[in-house]
């Protein structure tokens, strides 16, 4: 079939669409939900994988944690008694891994209340009041292990600080906005949990996953400071770094290693602690994203399966209404395969239809998103030929049955249809 040819057939299928608007406008809304369902989660899910991948490369791609319970646990979560029995990790073994593993870095502790409902992290000064904060205790070396908690203004903790436990603290850009709207923040005395602090410094801003709760709501104090007011709380959590000329992977296993020896873990026991590099947060939500993958194919399928139906239904009233035109057409010289590909045309040009207002309707609601909700939505070109191609797709798939039931019509019957 000539090109021409091609855009004559074309020409007619949208002929027969615009004269029947209201038919076919009901027969591609399957096809319109199906597309736009996928459109819209795929856009959410491509923005946030984007937004996920940024926020674990800036917690640092050569870092590891390491804690007595697994990372991502709640407070609420009961765990099993072979990991509540567990020994404490301690504050000098971030020591002992600096001088024993070679490939480290640095290697800081840690600790923070886990049991939110104990008592809430709450600062003040004046008459501004913060309730909504967690309250950590590093070292000083914890800023540089962990790029997220950069310094914009003042200083980080520093070796004297710990050394006297000192009260003194370093604030996030939220913290610093609330209690100091019009002035500096750095030299001022607030009251952290009861107790009074001189502001050192000041976080960058991070607002954290959609926006809330990130380094914007972190105070952090030298962590002797903080096991000298919280003397109940006995959970410390280890991090390190590897080194850039280091393998990865082998500094990580020497550190298990060195931390098991250390701890007296025999040779045949599962290790009595975690690690875990922030790539666990990539792992943890690629788990949701594919149950949300999962859940929309479904939806989508039951979509476009409903379009396709309607758009072989609408191809079958088609050929029936159109049985004399087919008749003339073969009278006058028209293969089967001229008449296949004119109903084939009109069937993929219906769902192509149907595709492309799809998308424009997922693009429409994930703009909307973005800018309403803050989720940081992104529709790629792939995302769009894909919908485009699944739409064409259901056109040939569910118009071809029609398609080739009209090409085999026999044109004497055709001529005495009525």
């Amino acid at each position: 079939m000539t090109r021409s040819e091609i855009r004559e057939n074309l020409i007619v299928a949208l002929d027969t669409l615009r004269s029947r608007k209201v038919r076919s406008a009901l027969t591609i809304l399957g096809i319109v939900i199906g597309v736009t369902s996928v459109i819209c989660v795929a856009a959410i899910i491509d923005g946030l994988n984007a937004y996920i991948k940024a926020r674990v490369e800036s917690m640092g791609s050569r870092s590891f944690f390491i804690t007595r319970i697994p990372p991502g646990t709640t407070p609420n979560t009961r765990l099993p008694q072979k990991i509540r029995t567990r020994k404490y990790l301690e504050i000098s073994d971030a020591h002992y891994l600096k001088e024993n593993v070679p490939g480290i870095d640095i290697a800081v502790a840690f600790a923070q209340r886990i049991d939110f409902g104990a008592g809430q992290d709450k600062m003040t000064y004046g008459g501004e009041l913060v309730d909504r904060m967690v309250v950590r205790g590093t070292q000083p070396e914890y800023s540089a292990a962990l790029p997220l908690f950069s310094v914009a203004q003042g200083r980080y903790i520093s070796p004297y600080d710990e050394e006297h436990a000192r009260d003194v603290v370093v604030i996030g850009n939220g913290i610093a906005n609330t209690l100091f709207p019009h002035s500096d923040p750095i030299g001022k005395t607030v009251r952290l949990n009861g107790r009074l602090y001189e502001v050192i410094g000041v976080f960058t801003k991070d607002e954290g996953l959609f926006a809330a709760f990130g380094v914007d709501m972190f105070a952090c104090v030298p962590l002797s400071n903080f096991h000298k007011n919280n003397p109940s709380v006995r959970e410390v959590f280890l991090l390190f770094t590897v080194r850039d000329d280091a393998d990865i992977g082998t500094v990580r296993d020497e550190a298990i290693e060195t931390l098991r020896r250390r701890r007296h873990v025999p040779h045949n026991a599962e290790n009595d602690f975690d690690v875990a590099d922030p790539s666990f947060l990539t792992d943890l939500w690629n788990q949701v994203t594919g149950a949300m993958a999962i859940l929309t194919g479904v939806i989508g399928s039951i979509g476009l399966l409903v379009g396709g139906i309607g758009v072989m239904n609408i191809m079958l009233i088609s050929v029936t209404e159109r049985t004399g035109e087919i008749g003339v057409r073969k009278a006058i010289g028209a293969r089967k395969a001229d008449i296949r590909v004119q109903f084939l045309l009109e069937a993929v040009t219906l769902s192509g239809v149907g595709g492309v207002i799809g998308i424009a309707i997922g693009a429409a609601i994930s703009f909307t998103v973005r800018m309403l909700a803050g989720i940081p939505a992104s529709l790629s070109p792939f995302w769009v030929a894909l919908g485009v191609a699944i739409s064409v797709g259901v056109g040939v798939l569910f118009g071809y049955y029609p398609a080739n039931r009209a090409a085999n019509l026999d044109p004497i019957v055709c001529l005495r249809y009525e």
